[in-house]
């Protein structure tokens, strides 16, 4: 009977993920959203900015989570 190889895949650093990358351009926009940097006619914008920029942050956790698992 031959050994059995196992071969683990290679995980990338976090930042040389194009996940890393969308969400940090995803927080960011929501960030300026939030704090009014990027004007808004109401509230509205702003707290559609800052539950983006927090889903942004949350989601990209979960998948590097998943990922490392």
């Amino acid at each position: 009977m031959p050994d059995e190889v196992i071969v683990t895949p290679v995980v990338k650093v976090g930042y040389k993920t194009s996940e890393f990358w969308l969400s940090l351009a995803a927080m960011i926009l929501g960030a300026l959203l939030a704090s009014g940097i990027i004007p808004s006619d109401g509230p509205w914008e702003k707290i559609i900015g800052l539950i983006g920029s927090v889903l942004g942050a949350l989601g990209y956790t979960v998948s590097r989570t998943l990922v490392k698992k």
